[in-house]
């Protein structure tokens, strides 16, 4: 027999109770890798801006800033640029502001849509909403000479189409919203979080149409036109970059009414 007794000197020991294990630490800046890739080319970008001369500067955002004029003149009288500025534009940025706030409404609507379409089609999204924003923006002002940059338009084309997945109705479960299933146009028309949103981000470039700006120097023009034509290709055309629905949509059985468009 090998049993094994205890004596004296081995008497039982109640075992102390284990503290409780902690939760794992999440990352405050839980983003997906291509929209990091893309904010840190925005700021490297804006970075090298700040570096140039004033003639270099001006040299700069003449051949990659977006200029309505360029596209009411005669091609003989063109230069190259008229070809890439409608998408380079969207790259650069006025002032640390506006980097800065262009940045965290990316943040907040490019990570779904990122983690939704992957880091192809976002890119296809990125160029055809810029080119969107452009040209609602030369077409209400033809000829102008003025300069439009910045990533708002792209932006505010994510905003819309966030809005055919991101805010789903009351009866569908809870889960990350890149896994939500799409709403038709007249679904998310119908839906009140929609309703509200957009709502709201009308009255918001409506304001800023009239020279009310909701941040930052009022002094600066905002292109409140390039925002309108980024969230109507957004809200509109997102169904062409949603192609392949994850598997994961279909664990749960939508009801009826709940029909993909």
């Amino acid at each position: 027999m090998n049993e094994q007794t205890s004596g004296p000197d081995q008497a039982f020991q109640p075992s102390q109770p284990e503290p409780p294990a902690r939760p794992p630490r999440q990352p405050v800046f839980n983003l997906p890798s291509t929209l990091l890739a893309t904010l840190l080319l925005l700021v490297l970008i804006y970075t090298g801006q700040s570096l140039l001369s004033p003639d270099w500067l001006s040299w700069f955002l003449f051949n990659f800033g977006f200029i309505p004029l360029r596209y009411a003149v005669s091609l003989a009288e063109q230069g190259p640029q008229l070809y890439w500025t409608p998408v380079t534009y969207s790259l650069l940025h006025g002032s640390i502001e506006h980097i800065v706030f262009n940045s965290l409404w990316l943040m907040a609507f490019g990570a779904p849509v990122v983690r939704r379409i992957g880091t192809f089609r976002f890119i296809i999204f990125w160029i055809l909403s810029a080119v969107a924003s452009a040209a609602l923006h030369a077409a209400l002002n033809w000829g102008s000479e003025g300069l439009l940059i910045g990533a708002s338009g792209v932006v505010s084309g994510l905003m819309g189409a966030a809005c055919r997945f991101a805010f789903p109705s009351g009866r569908q479960m809870v889960r990350p919203a890149h896994l939500n299933p799409r709403l038709s146009v007249l679904q998310a028309m119908q839906n009140r979080t929609v309703i509200i949103f957009t709502l709201l981000w009308l009255v918001g470039n409506a304001l800023i149409a009239v020279g009310i700006p909701l941040l930052g120097d009022g002094s600066q023009e905002i292109a409140w036109d390039a925002h309108i034509g980024g969230f109507v290709f957004g809200f509109f055309l997102f169904a062409l970059f949603d192609l392949k629905p994850p598997e994961e949509y279909f664990e749960e059985p939508l009801p009826d009414d709940e029909l993909q468009s």
